[in-house]
């Protein structure tokens, strides 16, 4: 263990950590100036975020009004009233707002770029000035009692969350300094980074000290409350441990004798709970299945405000202590910087009908605006093909939009079987501007009698983000993305279940005729690989995940295997989710990967489907499942998005992935669907629509031969954005590159195929690079196999069996050495199993 503690200027610390990348590199991240794993985890549930509520908020030194952010802008609002006055509009998103004392002086952080900085704004002349020049991110902005310092976190010390210190002289912030030390921990952490992070610092009322979060010495969580003196290299002590979730965000009250905050401390959503000042027990302030964050204490003692999304939506709410009581402090008429006017937007299906879908609302400068209803979505698109994150909402078909006076651009889309529809118009201050768009359907079919209907097989309809997400809605994010089926996977955040209410619904009542929700199960064991549960009878499997460090459930025991036996047994499919960031390489480079039990599985008989388009690279994935395929195992693709469909920021939408299953021409049903992705009858996509037969057999079939032979083969394809490749594969390599037509976006061909031995073809299509509006890291789609039997043999293939044998020997290995077991028994009946799948392969070769 390493230890640092450093009082150094902020210019000497970061310049030299950012770095460049070349236009053919791999996809840029979002924000470079952060090094810490799972950035889609603290990016939601930390960093600032783009929504049309509220989202964090402060006093006014006169306990009678409250600055705040909201729709990316800070407003200032009374208590006692319902307008809203702008404060900022831009260049930046601007956000957690905090109050000098002397009432002279907003400090906020806003993101512009690739980075996030301490601003200041005068509220009496609304003049704004920068305060940091770091390139890092900084936020968490608070003053200190006496207002002559300003507490906040930074990246600024390589690349982690850390707390700095500055003192504020005449409008001017001196040079920061380091408070809380670089740590380094021996300790297991998956979803965290291996060094310590410091988060949601704040003062205590005298002003020499402060109280913040940090997960010194503990695994999972973001840890637990610590004080230290306000002074670089001060020892912390800590307060109180409990498994926080980045929100926790303490606050004095008054009179410094208690402790404010939010956390989900043994239930399933966050709310507001008190403890004393010195630490000890807490005891909830509020009640709910919904999260109630950000709190801060009025400067009176009062009130405490705070942010809630009880509503779905985030807003403000007010709570008097004591008396328990809260309401909402409703912005219904808002005062903006700028004059605007209003675009009333209109969506309607080729029958004329209003329909729901993706949406793009945009001033001339980029900006972008959402009805104060709706909420913002912002993906995490690749930097190198545009420097903005992709932002939307999801319209029902008919919204009015506030928007700046002058030229607006408007983008919707409606899935990957509409092409999408692009306009601009002059909207003028005072007046609506009316915007009708038709979205028409072109019906991708399969035959006459058969149809096409897509699934998202990897959702979380609430996964600990900003909003509060119901069926309901979900079934509005589905159909604003032309999907017919969500599978709403239940699963752990930490220690916690938000959706634990669904388990056992199965298909939903919320949904529709032509819309489906269903729920099942993601089972989260890290060191074997996650798996998707579909089609579960009866309620979720318990505790829902093996593997974790430091808890009762540390031992690698149940396996997936052993899962998957409880699954089936309730008639449920099992897959494996977001399987391989690269390609593994067993035989040179034995390394973890994210399905380490996968061929195990397989071999076993125990695996489904697999995520071939999912959250992982999809290229890598298909060359394991390759690999599988040619030794003679039958695996469906499928696709997941694993979109945690209550963030503000997502990898991408519902259905950003997804699989489409043939089906007979009738009613939607989930049961007919799963029996189709059991079949193989599907194709995997982001975005490409895909047809294709091999001697007349469909998707999933077997054409038996007698000999080798020319085979004849039909592939048809379709796409809203332009393709570089279309290939038939068989047997793990290309067998025709087929040319794409002059737009490379479409193409039905025929021809033959030379088959001389068993095995299996499939039709892919794919890009290098992303492609606006298909927000991935590039476009690709895959059709499950069409298989080939010459003679009735075996497909068999030496080089994979060997490839799958060094994997389970590496896994023999680790697991070998894993140290917590309930008991040798359990540890010997795992061995077991995976020699048993190792036997599989070598009876292979």
């Amino acid at each position: 263990m390493s230890r640092l503690s450093l009082s150094l200027p902020l210019g000497s610390l970061l310049l030299a950590l950012l770095w460049t990348r070349s236009p053919c590199a791999a996809p840029q991240p979002p924000l470079p100036a952060i090094d810490l794993p799972h950035s889609y985890y603290y990016r939601e549930l930390y960093l600032p975020q783009l929504t049309s509520g509220p989202s964090s908020l402060a006093w006014a030194p006169d306990s009678r009004a409250l600055v705040f952010s909201m729709a990316g802008s800070l407003w200032r609002q009374r208590t006692d009233s319902t307008l809203a006055e702008q404060l900022t509009d831009g260049p930046g998103y601007d956000y957690q707002p905090d109050w000098s004392p002397d009432g002279r002086y907003i400090v906020y952080v806003s993101t512009q770029g690739q980075a996030m900085e301490l601003w200041l704004l005068e509220p009496a002349s609304g003049r704004t000035r920068q305060l940091t020049h770091t390139g890092a991110v900084n936020v968490e902005p608070r003053w200190s009692p006496d207002g002559g310092r300003i507490v906040y976190v930074s990246t600024a010390y390589h690349r982690h969350f850390h707390v700095f210190a500055a003192d504020f002289r005449d409008g001017e912030l001196g040079e920061p300094a380091l408070l809380t030390g670089e740590n380094q921990s021996p300790l297991p952490r998956y979803y965290y980074s291996a060094y310590d992070h410091e988060i949601n610092p704040t003062w205590t009322r005298d002003g020499k000290s402060i109280v913040f979060v940090s997960n010194r010495g503990r695994i999972h969580g973001t840890g637990g409350f610590w004080r230290a003196a306000a002074v670089a290299g001060a020892e912390p002590v800590e307060l109180r441990y409990e498994e926080t979730s980045w929100g926790a965000r303490p606050d004095f009250s008054p009179d410094g004798a208690r402790i404010v905050y939010s956390s989900y401390l043994g239930r399933n959503w966050m709310q507001l709970w008190l403890m004393p000042a010195s630490g000890g027990e807490p005891f909830p302030l509020t009640y709910g299945e919904w999260d109630e964050t950000g709190p801060r204490w009025s400067p009176d003692g009062a009130q405490i405000a705070f942010i809630s999304n009880r509503g779905g939506d985030m807003q403000l709410r007010l709570l008097r202590f004591p008396a328990g009581n809260s309401r909402a402090l409703e912005a219904s008429n808002r005062r903006r910087l700028r004059p605007s006017g209003a675009l009333h937007l209109t969506v309607r299906d080729e029958q004329g009908s209003l329909t729901a879908a993706r949406a793009v609302v945009t001033d001339a400068s980029g900006r972008f605006y959402a009805p104060a209803h709706a909420w913002t979505h912002h993906a995490e698109f690749d930097r190198n093909e545009q420097p903005f994150e992709a932002r939307y909402f999801h319209t029902a078909g008919d919204d009015v939009i506030e928007v700046p006076a002058g030229t607006v651009s408007i983008e919707l889309m409606k899935g990957p079987a509409r092409a999408p529809e692009r306009r601009t118009v002059e909207v003028h201050a005072g007046a609506t501007t009316e915007v009708e768009a038709i979205l028409r359907a072109r019906p991708w079919l399969d035959g006459s009698e058969r149809r096409w209907v897509s699934a998202d097989v990897h959702v979380h309809m609430n996964y600990g983000g900003h909003y509060r997400n119901t069926p309901a809605h979900l079934v509005l994010q589905a159909q604003a993305e032309d999907l017919d089926i969500v599978e709403n996977l239940i699963v752990n955040k930490e220690q916690r279940i938000p959706d634990i209410a669904s388990s056992g619904v199965g298909v939903d009542p919320a949904s529709t005729a032509g819309t489906l929700v269903v729920h099942g199960q993601e089972f989260h064991t890290s060191y074997w690989g996650h798996l998707g549960i579909l089609g579960l009878r009866g309620g979720i499997l318990l505790p829902g995940y093996a593997g974790y460090p430091n808890t009762a459930a540390a031992s690698l025991s149940p396996t997936n295997a052993d899962i998957a036996d409880l699954a089936h047994a309730r008639g449920a499919l099992i897959g494996y989710v977001h399987p391989f960031e690269e390609d593994p390489q067993p035989l040179t480079r034995a390394a973890h990967t994210d399905a380490d039990e996968l061929p195990v599985d397989v071999a076993l008989g125990k695996v489904d489907y697999m995520e071939i388009v999912a959250f992982a690279d999809h290229k890598a994935t298909a060359g394991v499942w390759y690999r599988l395929l040619n030794l003679g195992f039958r695996i469906p693709a499928a696709a997941g998005t694993d979109a945690m469909a209550n963030y503000a920021t997502l990898r991408g939408p519902v259905g950003l992935n997804r699989v489409y299953a043939s089906v007979a021409n009738g009613p939607l049903r989930s049961d007919a669907w799963l029996e189709s992705l059991r079949s193989g009858r599907t194709f995997a996509t982001n975005g490409p629509l895909l047809n294709f037969s091999v001697g007349g057999r469909a998707i999933g079939s077997t054409v038996p031969l007698a000999r080798g032979q020319r085979v004849p083969f039909t592939a048809g394809l379709r796409s809203i954005v332009p393709l570089e490749h279309a290939q038939v594969v068989c047997n793990g390599r290309v067998a025709r590159e087929l040319a794409l037509g002059a737009h490379r976006d479409a193409l039905e061909v025929s021809g033959t195929l030379p088959i001389a031995q068993s095995g299996w073809c499939l039709l892919r299509a794919f890009t290098a690079g992303a492609e606006y509006p298909i927000l991935d890291n590039f476009v690709y789609a895959t059709t499950s196999p069409v298989y080939v039997s010459v003679r009735g043999e075996r497909p068999r293939s030496l080089e994979d069996a060997h490839y799958f044998e060094a994997w389970i020997d590496h896994l023999l290995e680790t697991t070998a050495s894993y140290p917590d077991w309930n008991s040798p028994a359990e540890k010997a009946g795992v061995l077991r199993e995976l020699k048993e799948a190792r036997a599989v392969y070598e009876r292979l070769e």
